[in-house]
């Protein structure tokens, strides 16, 4: 894996950051109704920031740490991602996966921005894929290093940009065969850490046997804890749990709710958040209309909210924004309590990323 490189993108974001974009709070990939898609800033009172068009469907963003540039990432199994200078609306770069590769619709900056990761699929041996992008020489691409599983859909940055973990879904596709399974009876997913400086991974942890065919696919992290939320790829009427805590050094920590809750999830985790105050998780599951919000100091399930079409989910204040595919916007308390709410008249794509 290559190292860091220095950053040559000063002049692209205002001094005010984030916050100078009619108050940016959140950044969310929406479908318009023109049919048409955009990279949506949304404020702290969920209005709307900015818009920018979109090629196609987007997944996830990924967010600059210091300028107000963003990598929107297209749906899995997609070629594009595109860098936008948010200030200006200008597109800085369009970068496309390797031939041979695809995106799986997520991404991470470096600490410092310097450096772009992207979760990519090297789809005809199946293998997991780390993409690596100097942002100093237009996100030219500089390397690539193994993800450490199969299907790496969700990657974050970790101790304090030391490493990075990677959500390693253990589901094989190939582009040919569209979004069709073809492993579930010898799928293993896994939690990688891997090292930012070297490329090596430092350690994996997978769920155990009876939850072996738990999809890990959306990561949150705060400080040292990491909160992955799964997708079930077994029989339909069980109601696994579907959250898992990790820390380094230490086995995978289930989550516990009543069975009633977790069958509300209809065994799909869409995404994953940890509050600012590092005490609540929360998880949506847009199948099932139902976000559960977990005490992470116990794993236990503190409160259940029913929103048709839940799925986008960030920290906000002392509890969680969430975003619907039916347009709405809502700030709600730890305690799953509404706190304001915002309608649109566009469908929020799966993810809301905090800026």
């Amino acid at each position: 894996m290559a190292g860091l490189g220095g950053l040559a993108l000063g002049a692209a974001a205002p001094a005010a950051g984030w916050a100078g974009l009619g108050g940016a709070r959140f950044l969310s990939s929406a479908r318009l109704p023109d049919q048409s898609y955009a990279l949506i800033g949304i404020d702290g009172e969920g209005e709307e920031a900015f818009r920018l068009a979109l090629p196609g469907r987007g997944h996830a963003a990924a967010a600059h740490p210091s300028q107000t540039i963003a990598v929107a990432f297209a749906r899995r199994p997609g070629d594009f991602a595109l860098v936008l200078d948010c200030a200006t609306g200008e597109e800085l770069a369009r970068l496309h996966s390797p031939e041979g590769r695809h995106f799986y619709g997520h991404g991470a900056f470096s600490a410092d921005g310097a450096t772009l990761y992207t979760t990519e699929n090297a789809y005809e041996s199946g293998e997991g894929r780390i993409g690596v992008w100097d942002a100093a020489t237009g996100f030219r691409r500089i390397g690539e290093t193994p993800s450490g599983g199969i299907g790496p859909h969700d990657v974050k940055l970790v101790g304090g940009g030391g490493a990075l973990v990677i959500a390693n879904g253990g589901i094989r596709t190939h582009p040919e065969s569209g979004r069709a399974k073809l492993n579930i009876p010898t799928m293993r997913p896994n939690l990688a850490w891997l090292s930012t400086k070297d490329g090596a991974i430092r350690n994996i942890v997978e769920p155990p046997e009876e939850l072996r065919l738990n999809s890990l696919r959306h990561l949150a992290v705060a400080g040292d804890l990491v909160a992955v939320g799964a997708q079930w790829q077994g029989d339909e009427a069980s109601a696994p749990p579907l959250l898992a805590l990790h820390r380094p050094g230490r086995e995978l920590i289930w989550a516990d709710a009543r069975l009633r809750d977790w069958a509300s999830m209809s065994g799909y985790v869409g995404s994953v958040a940890i509050d600012a105050t590092g005490d609540e998780v929360a998880i949506t599951s847009p199948r099932g209309g139902t976000a559960l919000i977990f005490d992470a100091a116990t794993g236990s399930c503190s409160c259940r909210v029913a929103a048709a079409d839940i799925c986008g989910v960030a920290a906000f204040e002392r509890g969680f924004a969430t975003t619907t595919g039916r347009g709405i916007w809502a700030g709600r308390a730890a305690d799953g309590a509404l706190l304001r709410a915002a309608r649109h008249r566009i469908e929020f794509d799966n993810h809301l990323i905090a800026v």
